[in-house]
């Protein structure tokens, strides 16, 4: 498959980018009227060409007029390289310096250096290349080849064609299978087609009938239908290259400029953020509103200082974003360039209290990609795994010390301490405070703790040395009470192991003062089994029963096993039915049963 690469052109106006596109490629990337007419560049244009080695290149021509700014940006953003335009007969202009600036706030830094029209002023070059060289000196292209061309002559552009070949082969190969985020630079309809958008494939691949999200002001599932990349239709399309993408589910008026094409789940989507500022970049000397720049889109921002180098930003509109992407920075009303900022939490939490903006960027200057996992599920506890991948933090096969994994989520070692600490102070009060319960029921455990999934109790209760058991939790090392009733059981006790089928009589009961309560916590606790009809005997009774059921000539009758048990009618019944209940015996008809097998 051919390498494809896609670039951007950036520089003053009028200095000849279109011209050496179009000498490059033979295409004319003016594509309004208007641009042709007044011979300036006022949007976007596309262009391809290919180089000696094979490889595809694309041009995304940018405006250079200061009155275009936004423009410009929307192409630039989402380009992996630049090709930076200096004239010769004009060198270094103020236009230049903030593309610069533009170009070092996105954090693009390979590219190639271009000085124009050397037919006008071939004697300018050594000066114009200095100038150059020392307003790149701070950025990353400062060591980005210079090559002078001439496009009316078609001079320096074989060597151009070679210098590009030279700087792909330094670039890291794009991740063909990273999730999708396809910004848009234009929407427009296609007669019998329906919906097409462009934009540049920086990242991951598109396949026809892929299923994705378009965020903009909405959210819309939509499909891919088709795709074309310079007029040829494709099934897929890797990057990096220029991608239209046919789309099934969406109105052409309902897409714009700065939307986004993403993969759904893959990406945080959020309006509130927590930036860190790059180093020109003092956020208390910023106003509180400018715009922010990120691929194609661009949104207004509210700006809260959390410091000099990190700021609060809350967005017009919310963007699907990964800690670690870069914003451009520009100032409402101005066309200055103030520099850029690093997304470090797509998540912040609120600040409450005083002298919380401090703590906040205290917090912020500690992040580092290493640690950045550990203190963000440090921060909220418990957090599930595909909630961190879409914020952008990549989950290592070996865990941090501190994380741990339970099923989908990461927990927090602290924090299932500090859970089953909680849960173990919780069921020994519970003790004290009713002995007769048998335990804290789950219910009230998952409210006390106020876990973030009903699924970590058994984990909470297996690290707090807890057992958990017909939906109660108890501690073994703790002897069950039955409190004030306690000494009535014991006397029920005796009395079944003197005559294990003589159940009390209610009244019985009442004089015992063994309520309900009382009864179903002494049966949870096996000290007593509570059958129909209010029957009362002991957990071993059954088993005693059926020893002498077993010796009667089968199948046996109701009056059979009263005289074998030589109790009343009342007991025996409800007796009977707990045995068929459990398979020991087998009813044949109203009054004949046998035992099971037999």
């Amino acid at each position: 498959m051919t390498e494809q690469f896609v670039v951007a052109t950036a520089g003053h106006v009028d200095h000849g980018k279109s011209a050496l596109v179009q000498a490059l490629t033979g295409t004319e990337t003016d594509r309004w009227a208007e641009e042709r007419e007044r011979g300036l560049t006022i949007d976007l244009g596309f262009a391809e060409m290919s180089l000696p080695s094979g490889r595809s290149v694309s041009f995304v021509d940018v405006p250079g007029h200061e009155r275009f700014v936004g423009n410009m940006l929307a192409g630039l953003g989402p380009a992996p390289v630049v090709c930076l335009v200096v004239a010769a007969d004009e060198g270094w202009q103020a236009q230049t310096s903030e593309h610069r600036d533009a170009i070092k706030a996105l954090g693009i830094s390979a590219g190639v250096v271009v000085i124009s029209r050397l037919d006008l002023a071939p004697d300018n070059i050594g000066a114009v290349t200095a100038q150059i060289q020392a307003e790149l000196a701070d950025t990353a292209l400062a060591k980005a080849p210079i090559i002078a061309t001439s496009a009316v002559e078609r001079v320096g552009l074989d060597e151009l064609r070679d210098v590009m070949d030279a700087v792909f082969d330094e670039l890291a190969a794009p991740d063909v299978t990273a999730p999708i985020r396809y910004w848009v630079d234009r929407a427009f309809p296609v007669k019998g087609a329906g919906t097409v958008v462009t934009g540049t494939l920086a990242a991951g691949t598109l396949y026809i009938n892929d299923r994705l999200e378009l965020v903009g002001k909405d959210v819309s599932d939509v499909t891919i239908r088709s795709l074309q990349s310079h007029g040829s239709s494709a099934t897929e399309l890797r990057p990096v290259t220029r991608a239209a993408v046919n789309l099934r589910g969406v109105a052409v008026d309902d897409v714009s400029r700065g939307d986004v094409l993403v993969t759904p789940g893959a990406w945080f989507s959020t309006d509130v953020i927590d930036v860190a500022g790059s180093p020109d970049v003092d956020f208390t000397e910023l106003a509180q509103e400018f715009s922010v720049h990120i691929g194609t889109a661009t949104v207004y921002a509210h700006c809260r200082p959390l410091g000099s180098g990190f700021a609060r930003l809350t967005l017009d509109r919310a963007l699907p974003l990964h800690i670690g992407d870069r914003f451009l920075l520009r100032g409402t009303g101005q066309r200055l360039i103030t520099g850029g900022a690093t997304v470090v939490d797509v998540q912040p939490p609120e600040l409450r209290r005083r002298g919380a903006a401090r703590q906040r960027a205290e917090i912020l200057a500690r992040i580092t990609p290493e640690n950045h996992l550990g203190i963000e599920v440090e921060r909220r506890r418990a957090v599930e795994q595909a909630t961190i991948t879409a914020m952008g933090i990549p989950v290592p096969r070996s865990l941090p010390s501190g994380v741990l994994v339970h099923d989908r989520w990461l927990i927090n070692q602290q924090a299932l301490d500090t859970w089953s600490q909680q849960l173990r102070d919780t069921v020994v009060a519970q003790y004290e405070r009713d002995p007769s319960a048998g335990g804290l029921t789950e219910q009230a455990a998952v409210n006390t703790l106020e876990l973030p999934d009903r699924s970590f109790l058994a984990l909470v209760v297996a690290e707090a040395k807890l057992q958990q058991a017909t939906g109660r939790i108890s501690d073994p090392t703790l002897q069950p009470s039955l409190g004030a009733a306690e000494a009535a059981v014991a006397e029920l006790e005796q009395r079944f192991a003197d005559d294990p089928f003589a159940a009390p009589t209610a009244d019985e009961l009442d004089q015992l003062r063994l309520g309900d309560k009382e009864l179903a916590a002494a049966a949870e606790q096996q000290r007593l089994l509570r059958l129909k009809d209010n029957i009362v005997l002991s957990p071993k009774t059954p088993a005693l029963a059926m020893r002498q059921i077993v010796q009667l000539e089968q199948p046996f009758t109701v009056s059979d096993a009263r005289q074998a048990l030589d109790t009343s009618r009342r007991t025996l019944i409800p007796l009977l039915e707990h045995l068929d209940a459990r398979g020991w015996t087998q009813r044949l008809d109203g009054n004949l049963r046998k035992v099971s097998g037999r």
